[in-house]
């Protein structure tokens, strides 16, 4: 087996709780790429993160829970920056999220930090989410994807209150085509869908990802499950497991994750039925993380997951 890259961002969550009846703040280690390496890496996979890091004890914290995860440093910058934070309220079980800090820690990474090498050996490459707002990191991971030697996932993460206008949601919009042109799997939510293509079927923006040249698209449905669109068949909807869903923070993060261990482990599948094998797990380890509170804390191992839906 050999290793995954993944590029993106990692920053401090504030939760929305209680405690004794009053509303309070749970601090959490988060950003949608971290908690998809550290996905993999519960799921046994061997992952590098390639990002920026503040200079603070949020970013020491960040480091030691990534550490501890399993997840390698190798690629990670430290940045003269205040560690970003995501404010996260809810409405039910998914989170709104918030963002502070300016210049974000998270989007100080440059083309000229990047470790080809680690980069160009990986098995697996992931770029995406906001980190593709800041044009110093749209540059750096044009160039890992550029450099990329093995296959390569994409996944936008759309926030919507990051985007400054419709000029912002048109060059997103650009970034999305650009990235999933050359795109070995392309993963995004139906919400992601909604706001890049406004009133087309979670169906027909699969099937148009993979006219744009992506080898296969998974669009995540909540508790409804996901579509999966690949050469030669239909796009298919794969059910998720019915469960209790507490916390949706990190749920797609989770079916990114689990996607990635098993090209890892597999490689690239040969026929649509292997991918809709593969996307039935993701959506198991997706709805054992939705059980419990908390993005990267709630990804479990292959044997939980086993546990939890067995038989």
């Amino acid at each position: 087996m050999g290793y995954a890259v993944v590029l993106g961002e990692a920053l401090v969550d504030l939760l929305d709780a209680e405690c004794d009846g009053r509303p309070v703040f749970r601090q959490a280690i988060g950003g949608g790429p971290l908690n998809v390496a550290v996905g993999v890496a519960r799921l046994g996979g061997r992952v590098q993160f390639v990002g920026s890091l503040g200079d603070d004890a949020l970013a020491e914290r960040i480091r030691g829970f990534l550490a501890d995860a399993g997840v390698g440093l190798h690629g990670a910058v430290t940045v003269p920056a205040a560690t970003a934070l995501a404010v996260a309220t809810h409405s039910g079980a998914e989170p709104d999220f918030r963002f502070y800090g300016e210049p974000p820690s998270y989007g100080l990474l440059t083309a000229d930090d990047l470790d080809i090498g680690l980069v160009s050996g990986a098995d697996v490459l992931y770029c995406g989410s906001i980190v593709l707002l800041r044009p110093a990191v749209l540059a750096a991971a044009r160039r890992a994807w550029s450099a990329a030697g093995g296959l390569r996932v994409f996944d936008p993460n759309v926030r919507p209150r990051l985007l400054d206008g419709p000029a912002a949601l048109a060059g997103l919009r650009e970034t999305v085509a650009e990235f999933a042109g050359s795109a070995h799997l392309v993963k995004l939510s139906a919400a992601d869908a909604e706001l890049l293509y406004p009133g087309e079927p979670v169906e027909g923006v699969a099937a148009y990802l993979r006219e744009l040249g992506a080898a296969a698209v998974v669009v995540t449905l909540g508790p409804a499950g996901a579509v999966v669109a690949t050469a030669g068949a239909d796009p298919v909807r794969v059910p998720a497991p019915k469960v209790h869903a507490v916390d949706a923070t990190g749920a797609g993060d989770s079916v990114m994750g689990a996607l990635i261990a098993e090209l890892l482990v597999d490689g690239e599948p040969t026929d649509p039925a292997d991918w809709h094998r593969r996307v039935a797990f993701a959506l198991r380890v997706a709805g054992l993380v939705c059980e419990s509170p908390g993005g990267a804390v709630a990804m479990p191992t292959r044997a939980e997951v086993r546990r939890r839906f067995a038989g």
